[in-house]
């Protein structure tokens, strides 16, 4: 038995399929079988300037970040090796010399 999509609008596990288009009972949404297909790709996750980040890739700092709770600062031009890619808002997992374990927003990065 193959298992079919919940509905993107309400998440009802009750949908059905009508010829090629997925439809919800609950809600009425109807939505077509590419669309699911192309929602369950994996997300890319871009620095400041468009350049596509991996894990183990080494960015720079392109502004100063302060960091929260503390009087110190990340200041531009620090580079970081070895990121992690996580989900969140913060999508950059590492550790900075001198200040210790982080997370970052990819927006305030370039790939080095």
């Amino acid at each position: 038995m193959t298992t079919l999509p919940e509905c993107p609008s309400c998440s009802s596990a009750y949908t059905y399929e009508d010829g090629a288009l997925y439809i919800c009972p609950e809600c009425g949404n109807e939505w077509s079988q590419a669309e699911t297909h192309s929602a369950d790709t994996e997300s890319v996750v871009r620095d400041a300037f468009g350049n596509v980040l991996q894990d183990g890739d080494s960015v720079t700092v392109i502004k100063d970040l302060k960091i929260k709770g503390s009087s110190s600062v990340v200041k531009v031009g620090t580079k970081v090796r070895n990121i992690r890619l996580v989900d969140g808002d913060h999508d950059i997992d590492c550790k900075i010399d001198g200040i210790g374990a982080m997370q970052l927003k990819s927006e305030y990065v370039k790939k080095a």
